[in-house]
């Protein structure tokens, strides 16, 4: 393990205190001691450490834990949610939230914070949605590595989770996700890749489920082939609270800490196993040194000075809250006037719903709604509207917010999805908000033209009215001071800036995990494969309500000027892009350039476009600044599961500049060539097709070429019924997808043997 800076417990001084261990005080050393510290050996001078929840605010629990926040936390800062943090496609942003979390994680002596939480929002029904960042594996992994790194430039480590394919709640600790190895690579552990090989994480938790039939705790291949002999991964794999099946084989497998404890009893089962010869002590030992490390790792950088000072960070909170807000339409109705009469409707107005239910939800030490920061204003009313204690029409409130908007200039509904309809632990039943909402917006716009809705909720919605109001505002949950960012957005004191890091289709069924989400009992087949999310709609080519990356402003931008470094490139180069973007409006402003790589010649199935890299832009009113991007071989690559790696086609790809998916700007084309040939291995099943496409190979095939089946010379009468029968079309189609072997039946004078021996000489080309 790398000594790191200010860190002095090297290698060598761990393992010594290692073997002055017993074997029961090493099994011990496994689990936790409780519900979030890990074990302390006092004769050796081993602290005890605490680790607690996140990641988007510090759940500590000082007295009786649980992990699903039944029980009091300490009062804390709750910043955006991660669907909203990755709207704001700002990962300077989040190194700051990071090292905000960071210093307030060393002031409450707490080491390792939990989370980021970075699996891929594969449906919109999962109840856990609110915690993920995004349907993109790059935007997930950038997202998560961002906050990582703040965190841990404080020396408090994180724990990326929850590794891996848990996409779900429903049968959350037993459903079996069942992924092809491509998709795996592609999507799901991709979110995980770059954040763990690029920021180091001091430690990942393992999910729950099975993946492809073994479970996570338990899966050899990603928490040891995967994780650290591929990635480097050098820190701990901790278990999610109860992830724990076969403690023993759990640990083979690379699961160094259970958490919590098991008040002894899998502890026991390590020892048995050792002095039974089942289990070699080494394993032990090293899973022991892991933990270690990162528990020296922050005893030693411990910072005593640390202040948490709750309502600076509140004002932090805010910050990164401004830039989650997401402006998805606007009919010339935003920003609003600051001295024009206002009505704000809806209980959001002035309880927002700002993070989501379960181990990540904080103690807030205070709450700004829009209310509180418009009621000062005084040219602002306040109507309930709606109860979200339960779905259904209050006649009473209805009325008072229709007679507020109709003598309003303007109207603005703080309306969304309720605690009941997404949390951890469960999955939504449907996509719709509550239909007393829907009914509330409705009836408003009928009597107010000047309506703006501001959505509170952790996943897309269907919006039925969408069509029927002016303004619509994404505000996700947006944190403990969700209130003032919206306020700002909404009298134009801040420019919105979010972009959707998801798809929001029209209705549930459009989405392409729809027909097998949940799966049937403990079985979840991911049968979309690689298209999730825009890269289903985009290659469908299907209406979607607001597409992947869009979101408005309240100024405008210009793209010009696409280059690269190079016209075509090997892929073992790396090629710069750039364009110039310019604010062509009349007020301050951040744009989210979004670089898409598009396979124009691909003889594999692929998504019209992928993202490949986006960076986030301030430009004053006339201003104009360069972007430039870096691509290396793995923004063409696709996975070829034929070598396990990977791979890139020669051929021609656009480089595609966008504000979103579905609105792409500038376009320039490029050439990769491909330094790796995959392997061919030729059979009697192989068809001529596929042979002609090698030049070499074609040579050696030369003979059967001439055979009539396969499009060869033809004989010398033939009579009009025959030539009407198989025209030349369709005796080169059936001569393409004709095996070889084919020629024993229809070519005449030809063997199995003779097939056999033109096999052979093709496999020699290698």
């Amino acid at each position: 393990m790398n000594k790191q800076e200010g860190y002095s417990m090297t290698a060598d001084k761990i393992r010594e205190i290692i073997s002055k261990m017993t074997l029961e005080e090493k099994a011990a050393m496994c689990s936790g001691a409780d519900f979030w510290h890990t074990e302390a050996v006092e004769r050796l001078g081993i602290p005890a450490s605490m680790v607690s929840d996140g990641p988007h605010g510090l759940r500590k629990q000082d007295q009786e834990g649980d992990h699903l926040g039944v029980n009091d936390s300490i009062k804390a800062v709750c910043f955006p949610a991660g669907c909203g943090t990755a709207a704001s496609f700002n990962r300077e942003l989040l190194v700051k939230m990071g090292e905000v979390l960071g210093e307030e994680c060393q002031a409450e002596g707490v080491s390792v914070i939990l989370g980021p939480a970075v699996n891929i929002k594969r449906s919109p029904l999962c109840g856990r949605n609110f915690e993920y960042y995004s349907e993109d594996p790059l935007v997930a992994s950038e997202m998560a590595g961002a906050l990582i790194h703040g965190v841990q430039s404080k020396h408090v480590g994180t724990s990326i989770k929850h590794f891996l394919a848990n996409n779900q709640e429903t049968r959350r600790m037993s459903s079996d996700s069942r992924v092809d190895e491509r998709t795996l690579r592609e999507i799901y552990l991709a979110a995980f890749e770059g954040a763990v090989k690029k920021e180091k994480p001091w430690t990942v938790m393992c999910s729950y489920n099975k993946i492809n039939g073994t479970y996570a705790a338990q899966n050899h291949k990603y928490l040891t082939e995967v994780l650290r002999d591929e990635w480097g991964f050098d820190g701990y794999v901790m278990s999610d609270w109860g992830a724990v099946n076969s403690r023993v084989e759990d640990l083979k497998a690379g699961l160094d800490l259970e958490m919590p404890t098991s008040m002894g009893a899998n502890d026991k089962l390590i020892v048995g196993a050792v002095q039974s010869g089942e289990l070699d002590e080494s394993v032990v030992d090293t899973a022991v040194e892991r933990i270690l490390n990162i528990v020296f790792r922050y005893e030693e950088n411990r910072d005593k000075q640390a202040v948490f000072d709750r309502d600076q960070d509140h004002e932090m909170a805010r910050k990164v809250a401004e830039e989650t807000v997401v402006l998805l339409k606007n009919e010339g109705v935003l920003p609003l006037a600051e001295n024009d009469q206002i009505a704000f409707i809806g209980k959001y107005a002035a309880k927002p719903r700002y993070q989501g239910g379960g181990s990540s939800h904080i103690n807030s030490h205070k709450v700004t709604s829009a209310w509180d920061i418009a009621q000062a204003m005084g040219n602002v009313t306040y109507a309930q509207g709606f109860d979200d204690k339960e779905d259904k029409v209050d006649e009473k409130l209805f009325a008072e917010a229709v007679e507020a908007a109709g003598k309003a200039k303007a109207a603005v509904i703080f309306a969304g999805l309720p605690d009941a309809f997404e949390s951890e632990g469960f999955d939504r039943e449907h996509m719709a908000m509550p239909s007393c909402q829907n009914e509330l917006i409705r009836q408003v716009s009928q009597v107010q033209p000047n309506t703006v809705v501001v959505l509170h909720n952790g996943s897309p919605v269907e919006m039925p009215w969408a069509g029927q109001v002016k303004g619509i505002l994404e505000a996700y949950l947006g944190g403990q001071a969700v209130g003032g960012a919206v306020c700002d957005i909404l009298f134009g004191r801040v420019n919105p800036s979010g972009k959707l890091p998801e798809t929001f289709p029209l209705r549930l069924e459009d989405n392409p995990s729809y027909l097998s989400y949940i799966g049937e009992g403990d079985m979840v087949e991911y049968r979309e494969g690689i298209f999730v999310g825009y890269r289903y709609y985009d290659k469908k080519k299907m209406d979607v309500l607001f597409p992947f990356g869009h979101g408005l402003s309240y100024t405008t931008f210009a793209y010009a000027n696409l280059r690269t470094d190079k016209e075509q490139m090997k892929d073992t180069d790396v090629m710069k892009v750039s364009v110039d973007v310019t604010n062509t409006g009349k007020m301050t402003g951040k744009e989210v350039v979004q670089l898409y790589v598009a396979d124009k010649e691909s003889t594999v199935i692929r998504p019209v476009k992928e993202l490949r890299d986006f960076v986030k832009v301030e430009l004053e009113p006339g201003e104009t600044k360069t972007v430039t991007f870096t691509l290396d071989k793995r923004a063409f690559a696709y996975y070829s599961v034929r070598i396990h790696d990977w791979h890139v086609e020669s051929g021609t790809f656009d480089i595609l500049i966008g504000k979103s998916s579905r609105d792409i700007v500038l376009t320039k084309e490029v050439r990769v060539e491909s330094t790796v040939e995959l392997p061919f291995v030729y059979t009697t099943d192989t068809i001529m097709g596929d042979v002609l496409k090698d030049s070499r190979a074609r040579e050696i095939v030369k003979d059967l070429l001439k055979l009539d089946i396969f499009g060869g010379e033809k004989p010398e009468q033939e009579t009009d019924a025959a030539s009407e029968a198989i025209s030349e079309d369709m005796n080169a189609a059936m001569a393409k997808f004709m095996p070889l072997r084919g020629a024993v039946s229809f070519g005449g004078n030809v063997s199995m043997g003779d097939i056999q021996a033109i096999v052979d000489k093709l496999n020699g080309l290698a």
